[in-house]
Parts: C-alpha cells; structure tokens; sequence
C-alpha cells in the first residue's frame, strides 16, 4: 500500500486528515482534488478503521467514479472499497435496490435512460392524440418533469393500490407517461431522485438506516449539486455530520440547469480549506485566469499559483476579419507540429457550436485532421442500443421496449400485420410482448424464442461480455452490420465489449450480475466513453470542463458572442458571472501555451460590428502579447455594447411577440409554493423564474402559477 501522505501539499494533507466534522475544500482548477478526495478515503479506511460499507463518496460522472475506485485501490488492502464510490443517480439506485419494495416494486426494476424516455413518450403522445416531432416529444418530456418536480405522482399513480384508468391516461400526460412506467416497473432519471426522497420521507426506519449506516460522505463537484441533490446529501448525513464537500464555485458553469454555486459558497462548515496550488498551467495562463474571475461577486476569493516556469507568452490575436483569424490558428497549430507537438495536444474552444463551421473549414482546407468532441453519445447510438436491448430482454421478458426494438433486427421477416396480433393479443391477455410470442405464436418466431431461451440459461452461469458475444453471433446482428460493411458500427460493437470486460474487471462476480450492469449502464453519460483519437480537438466550452490539453486556443471572444448575449441578457450579473466562469474554465484547460482569438466583421447575435470581449479588456495588458493592429474605436465598442447588453431590459423588448402571461415585477401564486414575484423569463416565455416569499427561486412553466389578485 502506497504512503499516503506521499505526495500531497500541506493544504491537501490538512483536507485529508479533516474527517469530522463539516469541512468545505475550495479546490481551484489543476489543483489535485480528486488526489485529496482519494488519499482522504485511503486515510478513513487505513488509519481511522472505518468500514468501507460506512463511507459514500459521490461525484458526477461515471468516468470520474471510475477513476476515484481506481486510484482508491492502489492504496487500501484488496477489498477495502465498495459501489458506494459513485454517481448521486448511482448511489439511488443502490439504495432503491434495497428499499423499492415498500414501495411494490421488484429489486430488478428498469432504469430508463434517455431513448427508452422518449419511446414511452411518443406512446403516451399517440393516445393523447398529441402530433410527434422531435421537438414536441421533447416539450412533453419537459413538461412531465416539471409536473414530477411537484413530487405528488408518486402517492397518485406508483404506490400500490393505485388505479390509473382510461380516461386518466388520455386527459393527463404526466398519468399516461408514468403508466406506462408502471407497467415496465421502470424510472426514469427524475424518478431516481424523487423516489429515493420519498422514501426516506415515508419510511423513517428506512432513513434511520441509510443515515446510520453512513458515518461519513464525500461530494465532489459540489458546486455542481442543484436544490435536490444538496437535500439528499444533507438528509443523509443529519445522523453523524460527516459532511466532506469539495468544489469551486467559479468553475460553475451549469446553472441554467439547477446547479447552486451559492449553496456551496453558504455552506456551513465547521472548516474551510483552500487549494489553490495548481499543477496544470504555467504561471502566464494562471495570471490570465485570477485577472478575469476576480470580477465575479459570487464565489470564494482565491489566487492559484504554481511552482512551474514562467512558459510561453498568452497570445491574443486581433485579426481583420473572421477567415484571418482562422488562417492565424492553423498557422500557429502548424508551428506547434513543427516545433514537436502532436495534433491531440491541440484543442480548440469556442463559446457555442455553430462556430465550429468556420474552423472546420480552414482545417479541411489546410489537410489537419480534427475530431468534433460531442457528437453522438456512445450509449445513444443505434448499434449500442441494439445490442443492450438484447441483453434487457434476456434479463427481463416483460420488458416491451426492447422487444419492439429487436424483434425484426437483423430482419426475422415478421411483418407488420403479424406484429400488431401479437400486440393485440399481449393487451387482451394483459401480459408482456414476449409471453404473447411465446405462448400464442410459438412457431412463428421459433428461432428468436429459442435465442432469447438459450441466453437466460447462459446467462445464469457466465458473464455479461461473454453473454453479450453470444448473442450478437447468435442472432446474427454481427453478421448484418459485416454485410453492411459499416466499420464504424463494427467497432463501436467492440468497443462495448471491451467497456463490459472492463466493468467485470474492477468488481467482484456478485457485482457485476447482468441486473447490476443494465441498471449501471442506464446512468452512464458522454464523459463516460470518449475515444482518445490523435486528431485536433474542436469543442464548447461546457464540453471541455474537466479536461486538460497542452495547448488552447480559445476562438470567437466577441462582445455577445462570449459572454452569449442570450445568457446577459435573461440573467444580467448571475449571466455575465457564469459567461465569466466559462472563460476561467476555458483558459485552465491550458497547460503549456494558451491563445486567444477574435476578429472584425458583422455579429450575427448583436446584428452590430464585431467587438472584442469584456473578458479581454479585463485582462493587464501587460499579462498578454497581443498581435494584429485593434484600432482604439473597438475597445470603446466594447464598452458601449457591454453597457448596452447589462442594461437592456431583454424581457419587456420580446415580451409582446410571443404574447407573455406575465410580465416583470407581477405578484403570481403557486399552488405548492405559494406567491412570489416574476423576475426572469425563458427564450419563449413559456417559463418563468419566480423569487418567493421564502428567498428561494425556482423556474416554473406558465400553466402552474396564477396571478395573486385572480380567484383560484
């Protein structure tokens, strides 16, 4: 076992041996925290004696739950680390696996990732009558999770006993999406949360139970956490008050999807401890970095600093026009390749997709191989889901979903008009999709029945990869995609074997069960499989958050560009803080060089000329080598639309076209929350934030909130 203060820095060392209590580790960018979250676990275990089945530490992804089991392990006796190294949706459904059957439900319940949501969707949209298309599909799926967000469909329609009729179905979206739950004993990721408090809510020996079983918990990317996750955490560690959080609020770039940096920046601890030792940038990226947050209100003051050398010179470049500012990055990635870099070293940065279109252009033109980070998530492409549908119907035959997607793929020649009498007949008989095949057309479909069989008993006695390899031979799925002679799809296949081989590896048999892995894998993200590739890398801003590159170049800082003209607009300071913590993450992805590039032109978002970004003039001119001639009348543009962005009021100027309910200042009352006054609306006014009497603020859909001086 590995020494396990080697290595760490006095304030790493003073985090590690901090375990009682409630202690806040404000960890700036590049500056060991998940070094200091894992030796902190190894110093629990090794030297306090803690029980590994008493400590939960939670992150955000998949990945970085990964990465913390294994460094973990290189540090504690075999054995001394447990599932409980997680995601917050993981560890809900660790929990529901143990206590869902208060509830009815089966210990083998369906986790719904994404896909499955939308097709339970569009089936309860048909009997509603409601027209498909992607984006109505997706306003439903909005809309049934903000009417979860009121929490009351799990008394109304989950508990046993419930009855959800006809007419139910067809008049309430929310009553026909969760019924079709019901009948897969399926979540889907809100449910995951919402169940797991409601249990503890209802069943206090369930709550005595959790909170006393779990003697300390570790959050990491708190600042991250939004309202629900930080009551979870906080209701589970009431009973010993080991409350070990660690974050940064000016790296919170998710609040316009809940995240809280101010609820980690009011933490109550009983102790803070700051890392700002950095060991990723050179000292002239790090002065670029502090020069910029330090204009934000909303955060923990803090300098990084690192003991590295001076390096290369921040660079921004001013080109005349956006082809010259393209033509300026290649020539510099060029001279980087010339000077030994390799082309993955490079990663290219901008604000909001579309600006991809002009870089690609000049990289095509200029024959450099680059990679678009974020396309297709892994687990979302068509052969993946194939082939996990393969294996969620071995695990369970009422499974219906999967069965609609592969009971003709590869093709088995089972019509349409066959396919509807099997449907039929599972809604006369009120039973699974597969059982109506198997009981009423047992000669129709003998081949797939007899593979479907065959793996249920394989699966009993062998692994997931192996099952999963069977089954693709099997059923000849491999075969068809060899015939379509589409390599990609062949080594995605692959790819997904190799990522199963690899989950079996780092748990034990009993851990790795065919359930264990469905329920997981439903919960993995894109920052859970990404293929390194050794080509450029182009990507957002949001896209980059927790990775590193030597060298960055960091495009498009346009005034209503980057800071988005949108996010000041909706948000005013809380918007420009986070466009702010956009550029203090894009600048720390750097670790040996940093660029950062703007032009002359027309800008399509302000529809003015093209100005530099705030966030350069906020810059010391002498921490940058500036190159391009910026004639002094754009500097003053700068201001001028900076002021012009900050005070334009955005909501009464678009208010009037789209018909709003509601304008600023309007007193409204909610039925759970109660009144409240309008202070922000969405890009439609379909939505609105209200501040309520209480303090808290919440965003909520026009249907749900009234007027205060109308009757109820």
């Amino acid at each position: 076992m590995k020494d396990i203060f080697q290595g760490l820095n006095k304030q790493q060392a003073q985090a590690v041996k901090a375990t009682e209590g409630r202690i806040r580790v404000v960890a700036g960018a590049g500056t060991g925290k998940t070094k200091a979250l894992t030796h902190r676990y190894a110093y629990i275990v090794n030297v306090l004696g803690i029980d590994p089945a008493n400590i939960l530490c939670l992150t955000f992804t998949n990945k970085a739950a990964a990465e913390m089991r294994s460094r973990i392990s290189e540090m504690v006796q075999s054995g001394d680390y447990n599932d409980f190294v997680c995601t917050l949706h993981g560890f809900c459904v660790k929990f529901l696996r143990k206590e869902i059957y208060r509830l009815g439900f089966p210990k083998s319940f369906t986790v719904l990732d994404e896909e499955d949501s939308k097709a339970i969707a569009k089936q309860a949209m048909d009997e509603m009558g409601i027209k498909r298309t992607e984006k109505t599909v997706k306003q439903f799926l909005e809309a049934v999770g903000a009417d979860k967000a009121l929490n009351g469909y799990i008394q109304a329609y989950m508990l046993p006993g419930c009855q959800i009729t006809d007419e139910m179905r067809r008049s309430s979206r929310l009553c026909g999406y969760v019924a079709r739950q019901m009948k897969h004993y399926a979540l889907d990721f809100d449910d995951l949360m919402n169940v797991t408090k409601y249990i503890l809510d209802h069943f206090p020996d369930a709550c005595d139970h959790w909170q006393n079983m779990l003697n300390y918990i570790m959050v990491d990317e708190a600042q991250d956490c939004n309202l629900d996750d930080w009551d979870l955490v906080e209701r589970l560690a009431a009973k010993h008050r080991n409350l070990f959080v660690v974050g940064d609020p000016d790296q919170c770039i998710y609040e316009w999807r809940g995240a809280r940096p101010d609820l980690f920046v009011n933490f109550a601890a009983d102790q803070t401890i700051v890392l700002d030792e950095n060991y990723r940038s050179t000292p002239r990226i790090l002065d670029i970095a502090n020069c910029v947050i330090a204009n934000n209100v909303n955060r923990i003051p803090k300098d990084l600093f690192t003991r590295k050398a001076e390096g290369k010179a921040v660079i921004h470049f001013h080109g005349r026009s956006e082809k010259e500012e393209m033509e300026w990055i290649v020539s510099q990635i060029r001279m980087l390749l010339g000077n030994g870099a390799r082309l993955n070293d490079v990663a290219i940065l901008y604000r909001s997709a579309y600006q991809s279109r002009a870089l690609e252009q000049e990289l095509l033109n200029a024959r450099l191989e680059y990679t678009i980070w974020g396309g297709t998530r892994f687990f979302e492409r068509r052969e993946i889901k194939d082939a996990l549908s393969y294996l969620r119907l071995v695990n369970n035959q009422d499974d219906d979903l999967s069965f609609e997607r592969i009971i003709n793929v590869p093709s088995r020649k089972l019509g349409k008009k066959f396919l509807d009498s099997v449907r039929d007949t599972a809604a006369r008989r009120d039973i699974s999709l597969y059982s109506a095949l198997q009981v009423y057309y047992p000669d129709k479909a003998a081949g797939f029945i007899a593979l479907i069989e065959d793996a249920k008993q394989f699966a009993l006695e062998n692994r997931v990869s192996d099952l999963l390899n069977r089954l693709l031979e099997a059923s000849a799925y491999k075969r068809m995609v060899r015939e379509d002679q589409d390599e990609d799809r062949l080594e995605n296949l692959d790819e997904l074997l190799n990522s199963i081989r690899f989950y079996e590896s780092v748990r034990s048999p009993e851990e790795s069960t065919l359930a264990d892995y469905l329920q997981d894998v439903a919960l993995y993200t894109n920052d859970d499989h990404r293929r390194e590739t050794p080509t450029l890398k182009l990507m957002t801003i949001h896209q980059a958050k927790g990775l590193e590159f030597p060298y960055v170049f960091v495009t498009g800082l346009s005034e209503g560009i980057f800071p988005n003209m949108r996010t000041i607009r909706e948000g005013k300071k809380n918007g420009e803080e986070e466009e702010r913590r956009l550029m203090y993450v894009a600048v720390t992805r750097a670790e040996k060089a940093l660029f950062l590039t703007e032009s002359e032109g027309f800008n399509i978002s302000t529809k003015t000329d093209k100005y530099p970004s705030r966030f350069l003039a906020e810059i010391k001119r002498e921490l940058l080598v500036t190159e391009g001639v910026i004639p002094p009348d754009l500097w003053k543009g700068t201001r001028n639309l900076s002021h012009v962005l900050d005070q334009e009021d955005y909501f009464e100027k678009e208010r009037e076209e789209y018909n709003a309910p509601f304008q600023k200042g309007d007193t409204v009352v909610h039925p759970v929350f109660g009144e409240g006054v309008i202070v922000a609306a969405n890009k439609d006014f379909t939505s609105f934030e209200v501040r309520f009497e209480s303090g808290d603020t919440r965003t909520l859909r026009a249907g749900f909130l009234k007027q205060s001086d109308l009757p109820e």
